[in-house]
């Protein structure tokens, strides 16, 4: 009787490897493409697939001249007010779910300020993506300046905002703003008369300030205006000088020599775009479309791009500045007192010092290259960090221009970081800044496995592509027709930043804080937070 018992045990033995054998393989990767048949059903014979909703992280650029920045806000023009719509259009949003972002998970990667771009935003979501064509569907659905790179397929858990470990932004300042002799304020100029280093009166300044329609005025109004130039594109040369986009540039390895450009020449052939990098430095030339002074005054019919890349007579430039190494030495010393964690509470609005959420991270801040658009010399500074609150780049590079430009001690960017000091900063114009890119490299790490790459690997040819057609040449002839930064300029004096002379340990202490702006405009905006 035991050897019968033992018998049926012996002989189960051998199904133990089919058991090993037939054990799941590993899940394969999630693509970024159409559903599988798996993924869908149908409700009767005949009837239509219906597709279910999927996870998925959507990359794409834009360029935020003539909107109020990215975050939705009720009666604004807003990038993701755009982008929300043309989901809906597209079919990956249901009609029961149109503006209710919260029941599709929606979240992003960053938020930007009014006027400010961005070629590496990301935001995720629950959408319909089939049929295929999802991309193109949301492009044909968007304005030519807000582009669709691609998406790609996450975790049911995963949120564009909580999971991205840094952010790269990007701010273009050009050259000429770091020169102290250039734009200086009227109190300098005069008191530099009869001096050896006199000071020459910024004429084309005093022209865009109290001459120019538009410049300083309703500028709500001028960014519609732009904002319609950019969707419909030039139709004519006066449409060219009114944009703040150029919508069809030409860009070219070099700068030509000879460059007289005039109205006549300005046409509608669509251009090329080409980069790059010589000797680190990225030459960017429009040959085709140059917006004149003044929003295109008869007198100024030729642009010499040697002689006047700030807009500025020779006499009046004539320090002969250039961004060398000892230029370059000395700003990157500057930004590299930003680097690591501090109270960033200057550098805000509406944030208490003793706010946890004032402590931010840097985790590099570089500006060692140039780029050269349109005849005009910018530096490239790179920052990296894990979050920035409102105004905190813009606040961290007007005080670093201040300092270049010898209108503040060095010593006091470390004033303005402690926690016991109250000052009040400059704002940077905000066309010069654009987020470059968000990286999720935890998530990444963690699910490499089973779900695609989060990253903008894919991408970089288009968005080098997007930002060469818009955002440079936006940046560039901004400059060129308002003078944004020349304005700027002229207001860091001691008379609208009495905290720039702070030479003691001691600070100014004082709760309603002054903004400055280059239009002489006090404005209060709400604190957001990433």
């Amino acid at each position: 009787m035991e050897n019968s018992d033992k018998t049926p045990s012996i002989s189960s033995s051998p199904a133990l490897p089919s058991a090993v054998a037939e054990e799941p393989a590993t899940k394969k990767v999630k693509m970024s493409t159409t559903t599988s048949d798996d993924e869908g059903c149908t409700t009767a014979e005949g009837s239509k697939v219906r597709y279910k909703r999927r996870k998925v992280a959507i990359f794409f650029a834009y360029c935020g001249v003539g909107y109020q920045g990215m975050q939705k806000n009720p009666g604004a023009k807003t990038i993701e007010g755009e982008l929300e719509e043309a989901l809906y259009v597209s079919g990956a949003v249901p009609e029961q779910d149109r503006g209710l972002s919260k029941r599709y998970d929606w979240a992003r990667s960053a938020r930007t300020d009014k006027g400010v771009s961005a070629v590496g935003q990301v935001v995720s979501g629950r959408f319909y993506i089939d049929p295929p064509g999802f991309v193109d569907r949301l492009n044909s659905n968007l304005p030519s300046q807000i582009r669709i790179f691609g998406f790609k397929r996450v975790t049911a858990s995963f949120s564009a905002k909580k999971f991205c470990d840094r952010r790269r932004y990007v701010y273009l300042i050009p050259v000429f703003a770091l020169d102290p002799c250039c734009h200086r304020d009227r109190e300098t100029v005069l008191a530099s008369l009869g001096s050896e280093n006199e000071l020459v009166k910024c004429l084309p300044c005093s022209e865009r300030g109290r001459k120019v329609e538009g410049v300083v005025g309703n500028s709500k109004r001028n960014l519609e205006l732009e904002a319609v130039d950019v969707e419909n594109g030039s139709s004519n040369k006066n449409d060219v000088v009114d944009s703040g986009v150029t919508k069809d540039v030409e860009v070219s390895l070099s700068k030509g020599d000879d460059n007289h450009l005039n109205k006549e020449s300005i046409n509608d052939n669509e251009g090329k775009v080409s980069v790059e990098e010589v000797n680190s430095k990225t030459v960017v030339s429009d040959q085709d479309e140059v917006a004149p002074i003044n929003g295109g005054s008869e007198n100024n019919l030729g642009i010499l791009e040697e002689e006047k890349v700030n807009r500025e007579d020779t006499a009046a430039n004539g320090s002969g500045f250039c961004y060398g190494e000892k230029e370059r030495e000395r700003f990157n010393n500057i930004l590299k007192c930003y680097v690591g964690t501090h109270n960033f509470h200057n550098f805000t609005t509406r944030i208490k010092p003793e706010d946890p959420s004032a402590k931010r991270f840097i985790i590099s801040f570089d500006a060692s290259t140039t780029v050269v658009v349109e005849g005009m010399e910018f530096v490239k500074c790179e920052i990296v960090g894990q979050s920035f609150m409102l105004h905190q780049i813009r606040k961290m590079m007007g005080l670093a221009v201040a300092i270049m430009r010898n209108c503040a001690p060095e010593s006091l960017i470390e004033k303005a970081l402690q926690k016991d000091v109250s000052i009040t900063v400059p704002t940077a114009p905000e066309v010069g800044l654009y987020l470059d890119e968000c990286f999720f490299t935890s998530y990444n790490q963690k699910w490499k496995d089973t779900h695609e790459e989060v990253s903008m690997k894919a991408y970089e040819k288009e968005a080098e592509d997007f930002k060469m057609q818009y955002i440079y040449p936006h940046i560039a002839s901004t400059e060129y027709k308002e003078g944004t930064v020349g304005l700027w300029l002229h207001s860091l004096n001691h008379r609208n930043y009495p905290d720039l002379g702070i030479l003691d340990g001691e600070g100014v202490t004082n709760d309603k804080k002054v903004e400055v702006d280059m239009n002489d405009k006090k404005t209060e905006i709400e604190v957001v937070t990433e």
